[in-house]
């Protein structure tokens, strides 16, 4: 596996490269400077399961905030620096525990220079960001960026950081469509032996968002590319977080998550299933077993599959049969059958 081979860098107490845990990370959308509502969201989303908690720096208080909130953070935080170079300079002064710069818009050599001497002197590690819009080469329907000009660019600055004797270094390149991303990321993966942080840049709204990351992050996850992750949604960071959290899960990447199945309806369904599979669903983020549920809705495939798990609901005329361990141990109606389900779930011992 590629994500094995690769240079372990650490963010405080976290390990990016050299493992085959992927990181989970998302990004604030409450500026630092509004220290205890920036705080309340960061603590949300570890909760939920972010690893590293990513925020935009857009001025000097932004980046003093961060003295506040490293103090107070459960995880590590990441400065988001463009433009200003004096800005990842005092975010690194005041606790961040990394920083993202991108090549194509943070400044002259000096400023890099001045930056690395910083996290040096901090031990703090640097993402290098590279992105289709803002590299040299500017992009045209009739010459478009390729592969090949992210890592380019991407060399460029790898080589200002090793003539600097500096290897704390993560690198991210995303491209405007899948298909360029997914290309850059092996060749990636091929020519640096730093840890890769992989996502699909401005994915969209939730339901759009969520299938082009799955189409665009699977094939990278499933040949051993990709370090840490964040799935960039029109959402909230927890919806984010979640969504990171199933996609590792299906690629057997990320332990001690529910497995949720649930039939898709059709005119035999006798039951409110979808209401209850949204209720199963939600209820199933807040527990921290690799405990396998099923909901369906009728007595055609619905007993089966939840034979094969450890739960089950089993729709039949306006009730539900309540399978554990392949045998259906009651019959309950709509009211009762959620409860029911939930104190089988926090009960049972995997």
């Amino acid at each position: 596996m590629h994500r094995l081979e690769t240079h372990p860098t650490f963010v405080k107490n976290v390990q990016i490269g050299g493992q085959n845990k992927v990181v989970i990370q998302t990004m604030g959308t409450i500026p630092p400077k509004e220290k205890e509502k920036a705080l309340e969201e960061i603590i949300t989303c570890a909760n939920a399961g972010a690893e590293l908690f990513r925020m935009s720096v857009l001025d000097e208080l932004d980046a003093k905030a961060f003295a506040f909130l490293s103090a107070n953070s459960p995880i590590p935080l990441i400065a988001d620096i463009h433009f200003d170079f004096k800005l990842a300079i005092l975010a690194i002064e005041n606790g961040a525990s990394k920083i993202r710069i991108n090549p194509g818009n943070i400044g002259s050599l000096d400023a890099i220079n001045k930056i690395i001497e910083t996290a040096k002197k901090y031990g703090v590690p640097i993402r290098i960001g590279v992105n289709s819009g803002s590299l040299k080469k500017k992009a045209s329907l009739e010459n478009p960026i390729t592969a090949n000009d992210l890592i380019k660019e991407c060399a460029e600055m790898v080589k200002i950081f090793e003539d600097r004797q500096f290897h704390d270094i993560v690198l991210s390149l995303k491209g405007s469509n899948i298909m360029e991303t997914i290309e850059a990321y092996r060749l990636a993966s091929k020519t640096f032996p730093y840890p890769l942080h992989i996502g699909i840049t401005e994915a969209g709204i939730k339901e759009v968002g969520l299938i082009r990351s799955a189409a665009g992050l699977s094939p990278l996850l499933l040949d051993g590319i990709g370090d840490t992750i964040r799935i960039s949604l029109s959402e909230s960071p927890v919806e984010e977080v979640k969504a990171c959290k199933r996609l590792l899960h299906d690629l057997n990447l990320y332990d001690n998550y529910p497995t949720f199945i649930s039939c898709p309806t059709c005119g035999r369904t006798e039951v409110n299933l979808i209401p209850m599979a949204h209720r199963v669903s939600d209820f199933l983020e807040t527990i921290h077993k690799p405990i396998k549920v099923a909901i369906m809705g009728c007595i055609v495939n619905g007993p089966g599959e939840a034979r094969g798990v450890h739960l089950g609901l089993a729709g039949g005329k306006k009730h539900w049969a309540l399978f554990k361990d392949g045998k259906v141990i009651a019959t309950l109606n709509e009211d009762e059958a959620f409860e029911r389900l939930k104190k089988e779930i926090i009960d049972y011992k995997i």
